[in-house]
């Protein structure tokens, strides 16, 4: 398994929620993880809100100190690289994915040694409900940031509404853009509360962010 986990996706996307239950599932295998919080296209979902959960399981969250929070973004950029470049820790970065997040990618490209790079998906939003949206979606991030995807995901949800109907919904788009692609669907995401086993594997979460997107 990499040693480094990177989790871009649009708004809505649940990439935020993946990232923290990614970083739970890390500290189960590794002695020392942290997540870094580096989405700065969206505001209401920050991983640094949940930073009691996240401490609470021995997790590092890496943010720039209070007073420089809404600092230029290479300030949050040289901590996150430190972290990267670090052999002791397994990292999980949570980046924001339009044309102005995925901009710290491209800062941190030199340090993305032995890391994945996921695209979450979660096909009940908007612009990433057909297959040439995300096929799109993709090479856009990957022109602008010139580092490459390397795996999908597939978060297709309606929060509290999810049936196992919608979810495999999802695969079957994502089936269809992995091809188009010929990047692989790493997994499918599945709150806990759910029994499903569908095309690829599955992966549980706990969900943690709780609005009326339900999603981030």
């Amino acid at each position: 398994m990499a040693k480094n986990h990177v989790f871009v996706g649009l708004y809505g996307s649940g990439k935020t929620e993946l990232a923290i239950n990614y970083a739970i599932r890390l500290k189960k295998e590794s002695q020392k993880v942290a997540i870094a919080d580096v989405d700065i296209v969206s505001p209401y979902f920050r991983i640094r809100d949940f930073q009691q959960i996240l401490h609470s399981h021995g997790i590092v969250v890496i943010t720039a100190p209070e007073k420089l929070m809404n600092a230029d973004l290479p300030i949050v950029t040289a901590s996150v690289a430190g972290y990267l470049d670090n052999p002791e820790y397994r990292v999980v970065l949570d980046i924001g994915g339009d044309e102005r997040g995925i901009v710290v990618l491209g800062y941190l490209k030199e340090h993305l040694v032995d890391t994945n790079v996921y695209l979450v998906v979660n096909t009940k939003r908007p612009f990433s409900q057909r297959v040439e949206q995300i096929v799109q979606i993709a090479k856009a991030l990957e022109n602008r940031s010139g580092v490459k995807i390397d795996f999908l995901v597939n978060n297709t949800n309606l929060g509290s509404q999810t049936s196992p109907e919608i979810i495999n919904e999802g695969e079957v788009i994502l089936q269809q853009v992995s091809e188009i692609l010929e990047k692989p669907v790493a997994f499918t995401v599945v709150a806990d509360s759910i029994d499903y086993d569908g095309k690829f594997n599955v992966v549980h979460i706990e969900r943690f962010v709780k609005s009326k997107e339900e999603s981030s």
